[in-house]
């Protein structure tokens, strides 16, 4: 990889040079700043060998540089090597940002260029101030990547389905009236999406053309009198374009976008999402502008009560495929011949024994002993270790089903732990255990939460710095905002039917990591006349703990309590669905633990 990476990188270089650019930033995002994307929009990818899901190159005639945050630093140093790349850390104190490192590199009147379709309104206005302050220029019109890439997938062509109001719980129309009503509450005529979640939620539509989450390359514009998608016509059947027309949507070319908000009428006021919206379709508008939170995010982020019944129905059908993925990989450890790539090709054997399974929702991430500390983990071909009867396996996996999408993590031993491994882990499920039993007042934002999970990690002067929980969609994205917790400030409260992970974590390098992830239910839980309303989290993820790597004498009565609660509701909503050695297997890990 490192010798084509380099050839690529000479060939961006040479582009630069002719067209007299002294500075390029490349990011790892589409036109539409999603997390995942497809294959078209990966140049950073293709110009620097990484393949993490955040992460930003800047190349200059003499120098490269990659930042990515503390998820990748270990798949970063590895993926870089002989690349022409230096990885750098982002957001740790004293490291330098992408904007101080190029003010320390380049000269004053030194171009900086851009794709401006792959930047947010926001970002293109922070790097304009950048530019003015430091005597720099900025072009947002470089798209070296047309010429220089010359076997480039195609934007995918995927058929559009249906998502039936079975599993989304509310009409098009219904959404549609919500959406606009929170529009002209901000004073706007019209609502302008780019964001791909968005659109499938609005409009009740999936599509496989990103891998792991089902969207379609699109934008959408909503008013009170107009309605559009714009999208590629051979991404739709007939059953689709009914879709459409039975709901007021008129479908016009995705290339078309630009052209039709340059034409919107001068009186018109349209809503603007600066951090979804790229700059170059900004540009093209003419017409009065507002800017702010896509009303949308919210709306999907809190679900109805047929998406939560479908969450909780997903939750089991995964919980049985992974009873029988985790009882194949103790079994087979100590043979030698189970591979960590061995354990997703497992996982996704067992799910598609379901017929609703359409497939995962992320990457799997298993890590073995030291690849466990690597936070983002990707088994490849050459780093595919083979298992043993010792250490610790970290695996994270999720999938996708039509009414509801997983994500769990758990970390088991694989023989005789040791008794760092042992307490590492009850550390972290201490934390795990906190958040997910903490009740807390109406209004409560994730950055007040967010300690509970790292309080008794922080007491040993330990850490780990990815966030605590993020909001996960119904078969949508895994990763899904607008509410978090994290030790960074969101300004979005936890309402009920908003659905966050919980996933509290410690990685020792060279050794193990360990991660424990549920995903959890926002609830109303009691109402005092004098103390307000109270909620609390119900827990969604249906699979057990590893107690063997408890240690019990760390725990509360009431962390041993939860915990054998849990492991009894675990055993109660899987138990139906399992017989033989798979029933046997999972009755013997949710018995109950004893001091």
């Amino acid at each position: 990889m490192s010798k084509q990476t380099v050839a690529h990188l000479e060939a961006l270089r040479a582009e630069m040079a002719r067209l007299h650019v002294d500075a390029m930033i490349v990011p790892g995002t589409d036109a539409h700043q999603s997390e995942y994307i497809c294959e078209y929009w990966k140049s950073r990818d293709w110009v620097s060998g990484f393949t993490g899901s955040n992460g930003t190159a800047v190349v200059t005639l003499d120098d490269a540089r990659l930042w990515t945050d503390s998820r990748y630093f270990l798949q970063a140093q590895q993926q870089l090597a002989d690349s022409g790349f230096t990885m750098m850390k982002e957001a740790i104190a004293g490291e330098p940002t992408i904007t101080e490192w190029l003010a320390s590199v380049l000269a004053p009147g030194s171009v900086i260029a851009i794709d401006g379709t792959l930047f947010s309104i926001n970002s293109v206005n922070a790097l304009e101030e950048f530019c003015g302050l430091n005597g720099l220029r900025l072009a947002t019109d470089f798209t070296p990547f047309d010429t220089i890439w010359p076997d480039r997938p195609l934007r995918p062509q995927g058929k559009i389905e249906v998502h039936s109001t079975e599993y989304a719980g509310e009409s098009v129309a219904d959404k549609l009236a919500r959406t606009l009503s929170a529009v002209e509450a901000a004073g706007a005529d019209a609502l302008f999406i780019a964001a791909l979640d968005e659109i499938a939620w609005l409009y009740n539509i999936r599509c496989t053309d990103v891998r792991f989450t089902p969207v379609t390359i699109s934008y959408a514009y909503i008013s009170a009198s107009k309605k559009a998608i714009f999208v590629d016509s051979a991404k739709l059947t007939p059953e689709v374009s009914a879709h459409f027309a039975e709901n007021g949507i008129e479908v016009l070319g995705y290339d078309d976008v630009a052209r039709f908000l340059d034409k919107l009428p001068l009186e018109t006021t349209v809503m603007l999402d600066p951090n979804q919206v790229s700059d170059t379709l900004n540009r093209a508008i003419e017409c009065g502008r507002i800017f702010g939170k896509s009303p949308v995010s919210m709306l999907k982020g809190v679900k109805n009560d047929v998406q939560i019944e479908g969450m909780r129905r997903s939750m089991v059908r995964d919980g049985i495929a992974l009873v029988k993925t985790f009882r194949w990989v103790e079994e087979n450890a100590a043979s030698g011949t189970v591979t960590e790539l061995g354990v997703w090709n497992k996982a996704m054997e067992m799910r598609r024994l379901d017929p609703m399974y359409r497939g995962d929702s992320f990457s799997m991430i298993a890590g073995y002993k030291e690849h466990g500390a690597i936070v983002h983990y990707s088994a490849d071909e050459q780093s595919d270790a083979h298992l043993q009867a010792e250490g610790l396996l970290l695996v994270d996996t999720g999938a996708q089903y039509p009414d509801g999408t997983t994500d769990i993590t758990r970390t088991i031993t694989l023989g005789n732990p040791t008794a760092d491994e042992i307490h590492d882990y009850t550390l972290v499920l201490k934390g795990h255990v906190a958040l997910a039993s903490q009740q807390f007042p109406v209004g409560t934002r994730g950055v007040q939460l967010d300690v509970l999970a790292r309080q008794y990690l922080w007491n040993e002067g330990l850490a780990y710095l990815h966030g605590t929980g993020h909001g996960v969609g119904q078969y949508l994205s895994v990763h899904e905002g607008p509410h978090s917790i994290r030790m960074n400030e969101n300004p979005v409260t936890i309402v009920p039917g908003m659905i966050t992970s919980d996933e509290p974590g410690l990685y020792r390098a060279g050794k193990h990591g360990v991660r424990i992830e549920n995903l959890v239910l926002a609830v109303n839980s009691v109402s005092d006349a004098e103390f307000g309303d109270f909620m609390k989290f119900e827990t969604l993820t249906l699979f057990p703990y590893d107690a063997r790597l408890i240690d019990v004498s760390m725990l509360t009565d009431g962390e041993l309590s939860w915990i054998n609660d849990y492991h009894a509701t675990v055993r109660e909503c899987l138990l139906p669905g399992l017989d033989g050695a798979d029933a046997e297997w999972l009755i013997e890990k949710t018995k109950k633990i004893t001091r």
